[in-house]
């Protein structure tokens, strides 16, 4: 594991950003307390610090050319101005975490930066969080830890806001110029890595589970505001308390309760360089069989296709069209031209595939809209159905379908919770897609007891009077816009006890 010293250099930037509104605030124990935000107008604080300690590993560079810089993301964020969620449930000592898959021909890889967006929301007082970020070779749980550096104020800086509501991007790389970089070697054999920055003390922390850090008082994680995308490579680590029910470690957004769940990816992003990439000349072919003769991004850039490692325009002839040829008709597959794959009522999958390297007819697991799922199935009668298609090879047993939400009823509150959630919190679950903002949420079994009480008389009689021409009344008991006659013949016609 790699931690700070005074000897090796490391570049940490700060991006500073003012916010102009700022809406709703809870202020409970529960997790996550959200806070919508926007935030405008980004300024720059750059602070540049002697060397850090990185653990050093034999890499051998390819010489050809500079390898291209990969950008990885899961949020849709640009980290400009716009709207955020602040999640101001974060407790001191929790980490927010992101897992970025790479091919695993990229190996090793050098990381150039780890970027995250923190927040406040009406911050009465000056806030300084100490904080750390850590990666991995794989994931927290099941790879190797590769390096850790946290906040000191002296090579480090504390993330230090003003009052007010603002947003800071910190943005901590390694000087290009130092020769110890910072490696992913894949010893894992996971082809991912993760980044995770953890709170290390809250400017005023709170009460794990009891009682949130003040949200005027504390500087916050953010996520987008485009709703979570990707629940499976989000990731928290959560911390442990008397009353916490979501669960504690490393859990990605896919392991948390509905009800603990962010309702976004996490505004955290990282770019790194592949150690021994190669960009030699390869055919490049034109959609009229020209060829030219370049490297795989120039080919790119000039609207070409690359013929692939090793040839060249003189031993490709472009057009060819030999590529991989699906007969539905036997199941089976063959490396036919364009020409001869619809002489045998093929479908060909494009120039330059083969049979070994591709599935011509995937079935797997098939999520259904109600949550359930059905496999195997190809992913044609996965559409079918409505349902999404889980990827080849894939069954019920390894996949985790999501559950549709609903009205999840009691007599004082309505929650929009999965079936499962709802029945843990003893409510009355009205089916999936219903709502609580709106008449297919916590309808009453017996809608002309206008009162409640149980009976359907005088009282509710009364109420339809004493409504009548409303628009917006309960006395509405056949929900067509207004109180009238059909609302006073409901009530006349069931007369009597609810059953």
């Amino acid at each position: 594991m790699r931690r700070f010293s005074t000897l090796t250099r490391c570049l940490i930037c700060i991006l500073c950003l003012s916010v102009i509104s700022v809406v709703s605030i809870a202020d409970d124990g529960s997790r996550p307390d959200q806070i919508d935000t926007t935030f405008k107008t980004p300024s720059t604080l750059h602070a540049t610090f002697n060397k850090v300690n990185l653990h050093t590993t034999n890499v051998t560079r390819s010489t050809l050319v500079d390898c291209p810089l990969v950008s990885v993301s899961l949020t849709d964020s640009d980290f400009g101005d716009g709207a955020y969620i602040l999640q101001a449930g974060f407790a001191q000592g929790e980490s927010l975490a992101a897992t970025y898959q790479v091919p695993a021909d990229q190996f090793p890889i050098k990381i150039e930066v780890m970027e995250v967006l923190f927040g406040t929301s009406n911050a009465i007082v000056e806030t300084t969080t100490h904080w750390s970020v850590m990666v991995w070779d794989g994931t927290p749980e099941n790879g190797i830890q590769v390096a850790s550096y946290s906040s000191d104020d002296v090579i480090l800086p504390h993330l230090v806001m003003p009052p007010g509501s603002n947003g800071i991007i910190i943005s901590v790389s390694v000087d290009p110029g130092d020769p110890d970089q910072l490696y992913v070697n894949n010893d894992s054999g996971m082809n991912s890595f993760t980044i995770a920055f953890r709170i290390d003390q809250h400017n005023t922390p709170g009460t794990p589970c009891i009682t949130a850090p003040p949200s005027n008082r504390n500087a916050f994680p953010c996520t987008d505001t485009s709703g979570l995308q990707f629940p499976n490579e989000n990731l928290i680590y959560a911390v442990d308390g008397t009353f916490c029910v979501c669960g504690t470690g490393w859990m990605s957004f896919l392991e948390l309760p509905a009800i603990c769940t962010p309702s976004g990816d996490w505004v955290l992003r990282a770019s790194y360089t592949p150690v021994n990439c190669s960009e030699e000349p390869v055919a490049c072919c034109f959609s009229d069989s020209s060829c030219l003769d370049a490297t795989p991004s120039d080919c790119s850039i000039i609207g070409g296709t690359t013929a692939g490692s090793g040839t060249t325009c003189d031993t490709y002839a472009c057009g060819s069209g030999t590529g991989a040829c699906c007969v539905e008709s036997t199941g089976n597959c063959v490396d036919f031209d364009l020409k001869m794959c619809l002489v045998v009522g093929g479908n060909h999958m494009g120039e330059g595939t083969t049979c070994a390297e591709t599935t011509c007819f995937p079935e797997g697991a098939c999520c259904l809209p109600s949550g359930s799922c059905i496999s195997p199935v190809s992913s044609e009668d996965c559409l079918a159905v409505g349902g999404s298609f889980q990827g080849d090879a894939t069954t019920c047993s390894t996949v985790s379908c999501p559950q549709p939400i609903g009205a999840c009823c009691s007599d004082t509150w309505c929650l929009d919770l999965i079936e499962d959630d709802c029945n843990a919190v003893a409510g009355d679950w009205s089916g999936a897609e219903t709502v609580c903002e709106n008449s297919s949420g916590c309808q009453s079994d017996c809608p002309e007891d206008i009162n409640g009480d149980g009976y359907i008389n005088v009282s509710d009689l009364l109420s339809v009077v004493g409504d009548w021409g409303s628009t917006d009344s309960n006395a509405d008991v056949d929900n067509n816009g207004v109180v009238d006659t059909s609302d006073l013949l409901a009530v006349i016609g069931a007369w009597g006890p609810c059953n």
